[in-house]
C-alpha cells in the first residue's frame, strides 16, 4: 500500500443550506480529500493553516493515519475562509466571502519523504501551484488533478500545461463542456483526452459520475440518500476516495479505476449527509462495505438470452 500525497486548501467554512447553518467549521479540499483517503490508505497532506485553525482537526487527521509533515502553520496568520449559501436543490451555491489569507502565498514544498509517492491528488488550486508540485514528484507518480471554471477561463494556457503532465483530471459536467468548448459530454471528454491526461472523470452530482479513457467508458449512478444536508466537500471526498483506493493497487488500469470511482461515490455520499467532516467521521469500514455492495447492486442486471428473445419476435 502506498501513501498518496494530497495537496490543497485547509480552510474554515461558514455554510448555510435549507437544512441548517454552521459557522467557521473545518473544511478545505485537502482536508476533505485526506479524510476520505484515510478510510483506505494513509495520506500525506500538503497545506497551510493559520493560527486560528483548530488543533483538534489536525489531531483527527493524524489519528486517522495522515502524515502532516507537509502542513505548515503560520501562527500569526488567518486560515483560508469561505462562506456560502446553497439553494433548495443544493445544485447551485452563492459565495458570500472568499478570504485567501495565508493560502494566498501558498508555495507547497514537498518533504523529502513525500517525493517518492506513487500517487498524488492535486486539488483545485492555481495551475501554477499544481505545476510547482508536479516538478517535485517522480516521473512514475500517478497524478490526479482537479480544477474549476475560473482557471479554465483565466489561466487556460497554464492549465493546459498541467493537463499535459497529469494522468487523470476531474471535472464537473459544466467544466468539461467549457474546457472542450462543446455541449456534448462524450465529445468533450474526447477533446480533453487530446489535451494529455489518460483518463477523464466527469462528476455529475446527483446523477453520478463517468470515467472516460481511449479504451473505456464507464458510468455509475450516485448512491441514493434519503437525507442530504450539505454538498460542500463532496467532490474532494470523491477524489480522496479514488486516490485512497488506487494507492492500495499495483496498477491503474481501467478495472481498478472503475472500482476507485465506485469507492469515491460511496465515500462522498457520507460527506453530504452532514456539515463539515461529521459525515466522514461516522463512516466506518462496515458501513463503507455496505454502501459499496448496495451501489454494485444498483447497476447489476441479468444478461439477455438473445437467441430465445429473437425467436419470440
Amino acid at each position: 500500500m502506498d501513501a498518496p500525497v494530497v495537496v490543497g486548501s485547509m480552510a474554515l467554512d461558514s455554510v448555510k443550506t435549507p437544512f441548517g447553518e454552521v459557522e467557521r467549521v473545518v473544511g478545505g479540499a485537502a482536508v476533505y480529500a485526506s479524510m476520505a483517503a484515510s478510510l483506505l490508505a494513509p495520506p500525506r497532506v500538503v497545506g497551510v493553516v493559520g493560527g486560528d485553525f483548530p488543533q483538534e482537526a489536525l489531531e483527527l487527521l493524524s489519528r486517522r493515519g495522515a502524515d502532516l509533515t507537509g502542513v505548515k502553520r503560520i501562527a500569526d496568520g488567518r486560515s483560508f475562509y469561505w462562506s456560502g449559501v446553497y439553494d433548495y436543490d443544493l445544485a447551485d451555491r452563492r459565495s458570500l466571502a472568499t478570504d485567501l489569507n495565508v493560502f494566498a502565498d501558498f508555495n507547497p514544498v514537498l518533504p523529502d519523504s513525500y517525493r517518492g509517492s506513487r500517487y498524488c491528488f492535486l486539488a483545485n488550486i492555481q495551475p501554477q501551484v499544481q505545476l510547482a508540485v508536479l516538478a517535485q514528484l517522480g516521473a512514475s507518480c500517478f497524478v490526479m488533478c482537479d480544477t474549476m471554471d475560473y482557471w479554465i477561463e483565466s489561466e487556460r494556457e497554464m492549465l493546459l500545461e498541467v493537463l499535459s503532465r497529469v494522468d487523470l483530471v476531474l471535472l464537473n459536467d459544466g467544466e468539461v463542456r467549457q474546457l472542450a468548448d462543446t455541449p456534448n459530454l462524450a465529445r468533450a471528454a474526447e477533446r480533453v483526452l487530446d489535451m494529455g491526461p489518460r483518463f477523464v472523470v466527469i462528476k455529475k452530482g446527483e446523477y453520478g459520475a463517468a470515467l472516460v479513457s481511449r479504451e473505456d467508458y464507464f458510468s455509475i449512478p450516485s448512491y441514493p440518500l434519503p437525507n442530504v444536508v450539505d454538498p460542500t466537500g463532496a467532490g474532494d471526498s470523491f477524489a480522496g476516495g479514488m486516490i485512497g483506493l488506487l494507492a492500495r493497487q499495483d496498477d491503474c488500469c481501467n478495472r481498478e479505476l472503475r472500482r476507485a470511482v465506485a469507492f469515491g461515490t460511496v465515500i462522498a455520499s457520507a460527506c453530504i449527509e452532514d456539515f463539515s467532516l461529521e459525515g466522514l467521521k461516522r463512516l466506518g469500514g462496515d458501513e463503507l462495505r455496505r454502501r459499496y455492495e448496495a451501489l454494485r447492486e444498483l447497476v447489476r442486471f441479468e444478461a439477455m438470452e438473445w437467441e430465445e428473445f429473437l425467436e419470440e419476435q
